[in-house]
């Protein structure tokens, strides 16, 4: 589990890539690697690997087929930001919301303007994912925990205020941009909840 808190801007430094998979490397001088074991789970914009090596400075993960063809990473280049988090431990807060790292989709970011202080996008969502969003509630956009302004249809908005467009890959964002998206992790299971009590009333 995550919590939709960047902890710092990565690179992407080495992509092997096949039919069927691929394997990423990614580098941070501003994320403490020393506590990162083979097997640990580290969320790269919003999509949860698992380490199979790491230094002192980078690490690298396998990626799956089904995690391509589900996200971003198809698209993403040698020296391409990407947000980093490291796994929810028992004893830290929560500062954002619960982020499970199974991205649902690839979203479309459809406009960019500043509102004041902060920065406002509107970004369209897959129409199977927008019975999950809400105003006011949760979503997360390549790693980051993000509240909902408003929803018409499949184009939600958001705003980012300062720091967060500073210290994640956001701020790089363009219109026409593709972002990964997870929506809250509690809409889906009180959907799948609500659909089993269906199931057992008939």
């Amino acid at each position: 589990m995550f919590t939709g808190i960047t902890q710092a801007l990565g690179t992407i430094r080495t992509k092997d890539q096949s039919s069927f998979g691929a394997v990423f490397s990614f580098t941070s001088l501003d994320i403490d690697f020393s506590d990162v074991d083979i097997g640990d789970s580290i969320s790269v914009n919003g999509v949860c690997l698992t380490v199979i090596e790491a230094g002192e400075d980078y690490f690298k993960a396998d990626i799956s087929k089904e995690t391509i063809d589900c996200s971003t990473f198809d698209s993403l280049k040698i020296n391409d930001n990407v947000n980093l988090e490291k796994a929810l431990r028992i004893n830290q807060g929560i500062d954002g919301h619960l982020v499970s790292g199974h991205v649902d989709g690839v979203a479309t970011v459809m406009d960019i303007f500043a509102e004041g202080d902060s920065t406002r996008y509107k970004i369209k969502a897959p129409m199977s994912l927008v019975k999950y969003i809400a105003k006011k509630g949760s979503v997360c956009i390549n790693g980051v925990s993000l509240t909902v302004n408003s929803i018409y249809e499949d184009v939600f908005d958001i705003n980012i205020v300062p720091h967060t467009m500073n210290v994640t890959n956001l701020g790089q964002l363009e219109i026409s941009d593709c972002v990964n998206i997870e929506v809250d992790i509690i809409a889906r299971h009180l959907e799948q909840l609500l659909k089993s009590n269906i199931i057992n009333n008939k």
